[in-house]
């Protein structure tokens, strides 16, 4: 693994623009032009498997703690418990997700948190570095094969399914392109698939509907399970025939509380960290994570190490990401379905990576 620069394609902005990523210069810079990180095969295999296995090890989780009916330490509520035990059950289908690793340039790659219910950066990994990577040439391959494993995957996941509702904060510029996207590919598939503002969904007799009133039988939500329970339709979840993907069972996945789970049930697996509710069992600098935390927020980095708990909160051994030229990069392994399918790079001036950090486009050779 290797950062290097790299002279800016002349239309840049243009090209991006195209594609319908219109927020690649937000904040000052959030698109990368003159520089990219660059693999060898052997590393990004190494990364592919990892995600793989660490996919497998959190269906095993999953499945355990829904026979156990054991959700201690996850702080889901009863009507949270319910969506995920049915939809479990009912092996409802997932269809992406990414997990946030730690990876200094050799050894193991270490899972910092598994974003498996809402995650973005999806158009850039997808489709933005793929065009990057076509123009410029400068290595002959990359870990993405996002776009082709979506196409697959709609018919699996949907069935005989007609029209798919896909709903999220339409506002949010990220939330929107990243839900487009996903919207065309299932378009591409073959659906009806539509739009939505996840505040239009409405109630009637025993369903949601939209705002044409029309029934809302499969949706796609880029809306946090959390979030969701607070919305004024959470009364009716468990009611609603509707099917939701992400899946509900995903909520023991985005939950930082995955991770000491994920630790008791696999100790000194190569590519875990030790994880806990209590940050005294962790020797040497530990970080501290809110349960639904997202992007970054309230992340914080100590040292020292933790001698109290907080209510709310996950601790995790620290692991250091790749570093060069003062910049932190954070890998972000793509599945889709059940499998590894990519890789996008996020990189910050800081330890730890936010919404307001930068993609950065990869190859290998």
């Amino acid at each position: 693994m290797e950062r290097r620069r790299c002279a800016p394609r002349p239309d840049w902005q243009a090209r991006l623009d195209e594609t319908g990523f219109d927020f690649h210069s937000v904040g000052g810079t959030y698109w990368v032009e003159d520089a990219y990180y660059a693999f060898d095969e052997a590393e990004i295999d190494r990364i592919e498997q990892a995600v793989d296995e660490l996919h497998g090890m959190c269906l095993q989780l999953v499945d355990e703690t829904v026979a156990r009916g054991d959700y201690q330490g996850f702080g889901l509520s009863a009507t949270a418990t319910a969506l995920v035990e049915r939809s479990w059950r009912a092996r409802e289908p997932a269809v992406y997700g990414r997990m946030d690793l730690a990876y200094a340039g050799s050894g193991e790659a270490k899972l910092l948190e598994y974003n498996a219910d809402t995650p973005t950066s999806l158009f850039e990994a997808s489709v933005a570095q793929w065009h990057w990577l076509e123009d410029t040439g400068l290595l002959p391959d990359q870990f993405n094969s996002i776009h082709e494993a979506l196409l697959a995957l709609w018919p699996k996941s949907l069935g005989d399914a007609k029209q798919v509702h896909f709903a999220g904060s339409l506002e949010a510029p990220e939330d929107l392109r990243t839900l487009d996207y996903l919207r065309d590919t299932c378009a591409q598939a073959g659906y009806d698939a539509r739009l939505l503002d996840i505040s239009d969904i409405g109630w009637w007799e025993l369903g949601f509907i939209d705002l044409e009133s029309m029934p809302i039988r499969h949706a796609f939500k880029l809306y946090p399970w959390e979030w969701m329970m607070a919305e004024p339709f959470a009364a009716h979840l468990t009611q609603a025939r509707t099917r939701w993907i992400e899946p509900a069972w995903k909520q023991l996945l985005s939950n930082k509380s995955l991770l000491p789970a994920l630790w008791r049930r696999f100790p000194g697996h190569p590519n875990l960290l030790q994880a806990s509710h209590d940050p005294r069992d962790i020797a040497g600098p530990v970080v501290a994570k809110p349960r639904f935390g997202r992007e970054g927020e309230g992340v914080v980095v100590n040292e020292r190490g933790i001698d109290f708990i907080e209510e709310g909160m996950v601790y995790q051994a620290y692991a250091p990401l790749y570093r060069q030229e003062g910049r932190h990069a954070l890998l972000g392994g793509w599945v889709v379905g059940d499998k590894a399918v990519g890789l996008g790079i996020r990189e910050d001036d800081s330890a730890i990576t936010r919404d307001t950090s930068r993609f950065v486009p990869h190859g290998f050779a």
